[in-house]
């Protein structure tokens, strides 16, 4: 009885000094973020339409190389370690030309105002789109419905602009092929309600060198320019310019040095591409300030990493991926990558909601109950794709914890990938997004900076900077407390999925087929238990072993029973 006793004392007072820890970390972050310098550096990055290597891209760059340096980061001359706070720019030549929007409008012959313009609708010119002849060229607009062959055929559409009632890249080639001068068209997902929100328009590309131009549309244009066509002929002039030109693709990357273990790291990424406010100028404000803030703390004493931290900004997908795959040595040593995409939005505008997007769990195969994907979509996730870790958890209680603290909303959902966490997850290396949906005015134009909240910016950063100070002085308490943490969520998991057998059960599923969902989260938990041994940075001891095969058994024991159970 004595034994159990002190046993029980010791684990409690464990849990006491890992959530005092986290709690303290949890003071420095709220006191040190300055939501204000988040919501300036997320303005400054929004007014550009960002391309990899264009104008607006490299300026974004050097605004957070500005941020860095002021807050002490030396530019890095031999390695990224030479001092404690380090960051260099990686310059590379674009295989590719650049390419960036300057102005464009389109007015039907015989008005006076614009029927659309770049002002309003910076997203009406397509990636890659040519310019017109300086002053713009008149042509007749020609309506060809969904643009299938049938509409087409028999239209005389040499020097005359192709107008569909559907995605613009869909017809360039036949447009071209055809001798068209441009193409118009339209296509906004159902998610951004286009029939209220009328002006969206949805950013786009087009083939290089296609030899035409090309324009996208809002609904409410497409069916003020559809209604004229139908009645008679109509004509418009139509004036575009953009620059493409060769240049080079930059990323920006921030260390700071771990002082026992410094080639272990803690990554974070942030893209900088796509012409929106909260996505993802939100994401390079976000992580520039949470630079900031670890470096004052780093300078202050109140912060001392163990493990490095890493802070990276460049091309979505592209920059992360090159960064874990090109030192083989470095990716190594990553233990955790998170990616900030779109975390400043303001809710009650938006619609969306805060989510952490988890790395693969039974319920990306089964989403059931009140788990349920986004629309964005659900990918294709098979039992070998499974992923179990700790960090699924541990990411999800810590936002939890700053949602209580400040109001703010926290939900999640099953893996979906698109963003820079699957860089991560692709190279076998723990990876979670930060992010917002469902948004109406995802990837149109309508997302400006009114639509940003600057305290939602503090939140994720307060959330994402405590987390990750916690990993990366993390002890054995930290572990340990991790395994009770990781036990109490893997049973309430567990509890729920066999309430959802025993109903399915009776629905009429095989009953097989419902034990195999209990045994599948089963296993994903004692497997994401095995993965907390590796959390402290230098375990002197056996006691998180212990504590591991502890919980590990509870666990087996009550999929066991929910098992016999289900009949």
């Amino acid at each position: 009885m004595k034994k159990i006793f002190l046993f029980a004392l010791s684990l409690f007072s464990t849990v006491a000094f890992s959530q005092t820890q986290t709690a303290n970390y949890f003071k420095l972050t709220r006191a040190g973020f300055n939501e204000k310098n988040a919501y300036e550096t997320t303005a400054f990055v929004e007014k550009y339409f960002r391309v990899p290597g264009n104008t607006g891209f490299n300026a974004s760059i050097h605004r957070v190389e500005e941020i860095l340096k002021k807050a002490g980061y030396i530019e890095e001359k031999a390695n990224e370690f030479e001092a404690p706070l380090t960051y260099r720019i990686e310059k590379r030549p674009m295989k590719r030309s650049t390419w960036e929007p300057v102005n464009a409008s389109v007015t039907v012959v015989g008005e006076t105002q614009p029927l659309i313009a770049f002002q309003t609708n910076r997203n009406m010119i397509p990636i890659n789109c040519p310019s017109t002849a300086t002053g713009g060229v008149t042509a007749e607009v020609v309506f060809v419905g969904k643009g299938t062959a049938a509409d087409i055929e028999g239209k005389d559409l040499k020097g005359k602009i192709l107008f569909a009632d559907v995605a613009a890249g869909r017809l360039i080639a036949t447009a071209a092929k055809a001798g068209a001068i441009g193409v118009m068209g339209y296509s906004v997902p159902k998610y951004n309600q286009p029939e209220k929100y009328q002006t969206s328009i949805s950013f786009g590309s087009m083939p290089a060198n296609a030899g035409i131009w090309s324009l996208l549309l809002s609904y409410g244009v497409k069916e003020k320019l559809k209604t004229a066509c139908l009645k008679g002929t109509v004509s418009l002039k139509v004036d575009i310019e953009t620059k493409i030109y060769d240049s080079d693709e930059l990323t920006i990357v921030a260390n700071v040095k771990g002082s026992v273990k410094p080639n272990e790291r803690f990554v974070y990424s942030a893209h900088v591409q796509e012409p929106g406010a909260n996505d993802n100028a939100t994401g390079v404000g976000t992580l520039a300030e949470m630079a900031r803030v670890t470096a004052n703390l780093v300078k202050t004493g109140q912060l001392k990493p163990q493990r490095t931290l890493t802070f990276l900004w460049g091309d979505e997908i592209v920059s992360t991926r090159r960064y874990i795959t090109d030192n083989k040595e470095r990716a190594n040593g990553i233990l955790w990558g998170m990616s900030l995409d779109m975390v400043g939005e303001d809710t009650k505008k938006t619609g969306g909601s805060f989510l952490i997007e988890k790395m693969p769990d039974p319920s990306a195969i089964w989403t059931r109950g009140t788990d349920k994907h986004t629309e964005w979509g659900a990918g294709d996730v098979k039992e070998k794709d499974l992923f179990p870790h700790y960090y699924n958890d541990f990411i999800f209680d810590i936002c939890k914890t700053q949602g209580k603290f400040a109001n703010w909303t926290v939900n999640y959902n099953p893996f979906e990938g698109g963003s820079d966490h699957t860089p991560f997850l692709q190279n076998k290396i723990p990876g979670l997004l930060m992010w917002h949906f469902t948004d109406v005015f995802y990837h149109t134009d309508n997302d400006r900076i009114d639509k940003v909240s600057a305290i939602t910016m503090k939140n994720v950063g307060v959330s994402a900077l405590t987390a990750a100070y916690t990993l990366v002085t993390a002890d054995e308490n930290t572990a340990t407390a991790t395994v009770t943490q990781v036990k109490t969520d893997a049973l309430t998991r567990l509890k729920t999925e066999f309430e959802l057998s025993k109903k399915a059960i009776a629905e009429g599923k095989p009953v097989a087929d419902e034990k195999h969902i209990i045994e599948v989260w089963g296993k994903w938990y004692t497997d994401a238990l095995a993965t907390i041994g590796t959390m402290p940075v230098d375990a002197k001891t056996t006691r998180v072993g212990s504590s591991i095969k502890v919980a590990t058994l509870a666990l087996e024991k009550q999929v066991q029973a929910y098992l016999g159970e289900l009949k």
